[in-house]
């Protein structure tokens, strides 16, 4: 098994509507190429992996580990993203990763003992999990991920009187966050979400930390770390998770 710090990786995250390309070798950072939110992750894509490779002087055979964003987030970003990395691992036969988008939130926020990771899902309602992330960086799971109205997912967990929201979804609803912590007298901080883990127990206190717009670095990282503990799979072993019903069963649903 090579070293998984001189490991070269490539990253790919397609589950939001930025998206971006990350190419690794161990922590170090070769070349980032964010994508465009008015732009089809189908449209440029691949011309991002090729300008990440040409920029870090390396090529799509030397990679060896594929990494991707593999949910929740965007059906049609989703499966544009995992198909890439499926067909790309099975023609190279190379090991890949899937990594949670909600744990990639979480992890760009920085360390935090509790973080609610929150993009959108459409219809102004979310895609959310709570998180704790490590020192390591290791994002480590405190809830399943959910599909719910802003409000509704606020109502599970306004007993937590401190806690960092990170994600797209969070900046959308930053008002309501906010008014939601003044009824219950919690103090809003739109710091980033570092340190909260030095907060007084005492004290009241939720953060608003900045939207990190190019998540395969997070993708990477994350992937390095789970690799480290035999998360590897194959390109048939990798799935996305979608956590709610696309529209199309939805509406066969409703007939």
């Amino acid at each position: 098994m090579p070293d998984s710090e001189a490991q070269l990786i490539l990253s790919l995250e397609t589950a939001t509507r930025t998206g971006s390309v990350a190419l690794t070798r161990g922590p170090r950072l070769l070349a980032l190429r964010a994508g465009e939110a008015q732009a089809s992750h189908s449209a440029r894509l691949l011309s991002s992996v090729e300008e990440a490779l040409e920029e870090a002087g390396a090529r799509l055979s030397q990679v060896e580990l594929f990494a991707v964003a593999n949910g929740p987030g965007s059906f049609t970003g989703l499966r544009i993203g995992l198909a890439t990395v499926k067909a790309f691992a099975a023609t190279l036969n190379r090991p890949c990763i899937g990594v949670s988008t909600l744990a990639a939130v979480a992890h760009a926020a920085g360390r935090s003992l509790r973080t609610l990771a929150m993009i959108p899902a459409g219809r102004g309602e979310v895609f959310a999990q709570l998180l704790s992330i490590e020192e390591t960086g290791e994002a480590t799971p405190l809830g399943e991920a959910v599909h719910q109205s802003p409000e509704r997912l606020l109502d599970s967990i306004s007993h937590f009187t401190q806690l960092s929201f990170a994600g797209e979804g969070a900046q959308q609803h930053e008002t309501l966050i906010k008014a939601r912590a003044e009824r219950l007298g919690v103090t809003v901080s739109d710091e980033n979400a570092n340190g909260l883990e030095s907060v007084a127990t005492n004290e009241k206190l939720w953060r608003i930390s900045a939207s990190a717009p190019e998540l395969a670095t997070n993708v990477a990282a994350l992937a390095r770390l789970r690799r480290q503990s035999g998360a590897e799979i194959s390109a048939e072993q990798l799935r996305a998770v979608y956590v709610r019903p696309s529209d199309a069963e939805l509406n066969a649903q409703e007939r």
